[in-house]
């Protein structure tokens, strides 16, 4: 069979069905676009913040390296010479205060050991390697270190030239710490508009061609060999017999160990070391009131535990909250149902007033009225129904923060019970009533029923929005009213523990997530309706 223009049936269908379909997704994609970058986008940066570390590894490339392969805590010099070279580059580059402020969210006081080591981390590497800078000036030299680092040693003559074995290796492969260091500078020097050549080189520099000797054997590289590289850039000043090692070993551990004694303790690189991986899970053990440990996840001590408190007391009280506006909400729904159309019409109007009036200004509103010298209190001395002396504690609790956010969210249960109640036909309680039943009977067993779908989404309602509330709780609940979220908006704005504030947040999604597949299997998402 055939369409008209003779292509056959089958063929020209589908391609009005698809020409349908893309018709449908063209009108769709503004939709969907807002939607990805209003909601998908942001959920999925928040889980991988939540997992992400990437301030440690960035900052500490080379000490991560290092401690991976020295297991000991604290490690051996070679990690010390790697915290020197990375710690002096982040603290050029100002990042050091970040790396700080990452790990003092795992181990108080972290902060404060970067921010002082930093500051004197210039003339504790100076002091570290004077002896050897004073019998060797031209260390300290830019032009020097360029004309080494630049120098070719593809010859056995080369080789030579600089006193290393004809076979030996090239200059950065024998000091690969020193070209690694230099590299490092002279990069940063650049960045900055200088001329890595015309400047002095820092001291971690130098420490770091020391840590290649120390480690090699001060004869593996002869320094009157590094000096004839630099020719003909540089002019050979008279020097003696030169031992890099005269005044002893280079001792970095001892320098930064007498700099702050923290870095002797092992629990500092312990810590380092666990979170030294560019993704972690420590932000969501520290959200279950755990920690990481060299032994493994701890428990933290007890005043340190808070948020396993705080989701139980979110969630506790947002049902505490959904049951208080059921109680309040469905009354008022059933008046508006039953009422004349002019009568309920102006009370729907109150109802809907809230909605006309600032959050802030709401909650602001209870804390005049619920404070101990406030109109609530004064009513009931007025009464007589409490001393004057006997005030009622109505704020800055638990209560507070029932009584403001009920009646924030109240409108938000009323109005999809009126919606359903709307639909209920009167005539179904006349019916019940005509076959004997009386006014309760009648109400529990053939209008309670119809209105649960109603309960059903005013509760999702109610409850999703009372457990994201942090506004009023942060106002009205004082320190034991408050929720889960003021917390996570404290990590935001506060602390920028940013990802124990992602994982929270994570945590508190998935938490809703299985309530809400909870509700659906026992009570069923069909049975939720906003209207009749």
């Amino acid at each position: 069979m055939r369409a008209a223009d003779g292509t056959p049936l089958r063929v020209s269908l589908a391609r009005s069905l698809r020409r349908q379909k893309l018709r449908a997704l063209l009108l769709v994609a503004p939709l969907l676009l807002f939607v990805l970058v209003t909601f998908v986008a942001p959920i999925g940066d928040m889980l991988l913040r939540s997992v992400q570390n990437g301030i440690v590894p960035d900052t500490l490339p080379r000490t991560v390296a290092a401690l991976a392969a020295d297991p000991a805590d604290p490690p051996g010099e070679a990690a010390f010479q790697a915290l020197l070279t990375d710690l002096s580059l982040a603290e050029a580059r100002k990042l050091h205060t970040q790396l700080g402020s990452r790990l003092n969210y795992e181990s108080p006081g972290f902060s404060s050991l970067i921010r002082g080591t930093g500051r004197s981390l210039e003339d504790m590497a100076e002091a570290a390697v004077a002896p050897v800078a004073a019998q060797f000036p031209p260390l300290a030299e830019g032009a020097a270190w360029a004309a080494w680092m630049d120098a070719s040693l593809a010859t056995p003559e080369a080789r030579r030239a600089a006193g290393l074995a004809p076979d030996a290796r090239g200059l950065r492969e024998a000091l690969p710490r020193a070209a690694d260091a230099w590299d490092a500078w002279s990069a940063f020097a650049r960045g900055q508009g200088d001329d890595p050549a015309a400047e002095d080189v820092p001291p971690f520099v130098v420490a770091a061609l020391l840590a290649d000797l120390q480690g090699t054997g001060a004869d593996a590289l002869s320094i009157r060999g590094l000096w004839s590289m630099g020719q003909p850039v540089l002019t050979d000043p008279p020097f003696g017999p030169f031992d890099p090692f005269a005044g002893g070993t280079l001792d970095l551990r001892a320098a930064f160990v007498a700099e702050d004694e923290a870095w002797g303790d092992p629990a500092t690189w312990a810590t380092i070391r666990a979170y030294s991986g560019r993704y972690t899970a420590g932000y969501y053990v520290n959200a279950v009131d755990l920690q990481l440990t060299p032994d493994g996840i701890e428990r933290r001590a007890p005043d340190d535990r808070i948020y396993l408190l705080l989701f139980a007391r979110t969630f506790v009280m947002s049902l505490l909250i959904t049951g208080v506006c059921i109680l309040l909400g469905y009354p008022v729904a059933w008046l508006l149902a039953n009422l004349p159309a002019r009568t309920a019409n102006l009370l729907m109007i109150l109802v809907l007033l809230p909605f006309w009036t600032s959050l802030l200004v709401r909650t602001s509103a209870w804390k005049v009225l619920l404070q101990q010298q406030g109109v609530v209190n004064d009513i009931l001395v007025w009464l007589g129904l409490v001393g004057d002396q006997d005030r009622l504690l109505l704020i800055n609790n638990q209560l507070g923060t029932v009584i403001a956010m009920t009646h924030i969210l109240l409108p938000f249960m009323i109005l999809p019970l009126y919606s359903v109640m709307k639909g209920i036909l009167p005539s179904y309680l006349r019916a019940a009533k005509s076959l004997g039943a009386n006014d309760w009977t009648a109400f529990w067993r053939v209008y309670f029923p119809q209105t649960i779908p109603g309960i059903g989404a005013g509760s999702i309602l109610c409850f999703i929005l009372a457990i994201g509330y942090y506004i009023t709780p942060e106002l009205v609940g004082g320190t034991r009213g408050v929720f889960i979220s003021n917390r996570i908006a404290y990590h935001i704005s506060d602390s920028l523990n940013w990802g124990l504030a992602a994982a929270l947040s994570t945590i508190l999604l998935a938490a809703v997530l299985l309530l809400y597949w909870l509700y659906d299997r026992f009570v069923g998402i069909d049975n939720v309706k906003l209207g009749g």
